[in-house]
């Protein structure tokens, strides 16, 4: 017998989860909750504040805002997507990842309910990290979950915002980590790790992947890749003389979305960006500092698929 799941914390998040479901997807009030769990009022009332600080609750809006359409239908327009979904904002937190995150749960959502085999690549990212946090548990074992970079940092730790793992365990799938670094010392050593069996399988299932989801990086002192260490100030520096606007999966790219021939390209060992023309390669990006990064990744195809959010979405078609 496992006793932790008898533990006064698990039975309390057990409680929280069933107030959370009577009061959210039963519609009970809390006085119906509390005379059904045979609690106070008060304790209902605790109960259910307690599942959503929890993120045992999970909502959804269900209903389509005209605005975030008609801007969703503009930016497929204008650059060519796929597909486009454009989440309200918070005024008060432009910048605020749930939105999107939701969205992109629901995207990833739609492709694992299939019942035919599915290979989902990721990038990594706060972004994808949260659109992972927001996806319900499933069983697909029927389903690949593969990384298109690796997770390790510069000082060999593991990158905190790596979503492949998270994936794979949240949807019992396989999972193929990238079994290189996120940077290669040189071209000569890169050259020699991406001749490895297993560096040359995983890449094929990048190439082969019926869906990638990706972040946008922006190229200031702010970018993922300087805060994480993976670029010097002295290279920033170089790769602004260079038109360096942004980066996905570690490639950096111009104002026109061309990955740029550089010395610090030739070092990046994640899968090679994939086709955007052929396979379905949504961004999930949005804020006022990404706006650059995100319409050179728009007017280069580097992806034909956008989650992103009401002002990120009027500010790109601003311009």
């Amino acid at each position: 017998m496992n006793a932790t799941r008898f533990s006064p914390e698990a039975v309390r998040l057990d409680d929280a989860a069933r107030a959370g479901w009577l009061y959210y997807v039963a519609g009970n009030t809390q006085e119906e909750i509390a005379r059904k769990l045979g609690v106070s009022r008060q304790s209902a009332q605790r109960l259910v504040a307690m599942a959503v600080s929890e993120k045992l609750i999970k909502v959804r809006v269900d209903h389509p805002i005209a605005r975030c359409m008609d801007l969703a239908g503009a930016l497929s327009d204008r650059f060519g997507l796929m597909s486009c979904e454009v989440v309200p904002s918070d005024p008060d937190a432009p910048g605020l990842l749930t939105g999107i995150a939701i969205a992109a749960a629901a995207e990833l959502e739609r492709v694992l309910k299939s019942q035919d085999r599915r290979i989902v690549s990721l990038g990594t990212g706060r972004s994808l990290k949260a659109t992972v946090e927001q996806l319900p548990r499933m069983s697909c074992p029927q389903h690949v979950v593969v990384s298109r970079l690796g997770n390790m940092m510069q000082d060999g730790s593991a990158s905190p915002y790596n979503a492949t793992i998270s994936l794979a365990e949240r949807i019992g799938a396989p999972h193929y980590p990238y079994p290189l670094p996120v940077m290669a010392r040189d071209p000569a050593e890169l050259a020699a790790m991406r001749g490895q069996e297993a560096v040359q399988n995983t890449i094929r299932l990048c190439e082969k992947a019926d869906l990638s989801l990706v972040g946008i990086g922006q190229m200031d002192r702010s970018a993922p890749l300087f805060v994480d260490g993976f670029v010097s100030a002295a290279e920033m520096d170089e790769l602004a003389t260079l038109g360096a606007q942004g980066e996905i999966t570690g490639w950096v790219y111009d104002a026109n979305g061309r990955v740029i021939d550089c010395a610090f390209n030739a070092r990046v060992a994640s899968a090679p960006l994939p086709r955007a023309a052929e396979r379905p390669v949504m961004a999930v990006a949005a804020g006022e500092a990404k706006l650059p990064a995100i319409r050179a990744a728009l007017l280069g195809g580097l992806v034909n698929g956008l989650i992103t959010s009401e002002a990120t979405a009027e500010h790109l078609l601003a311009s």
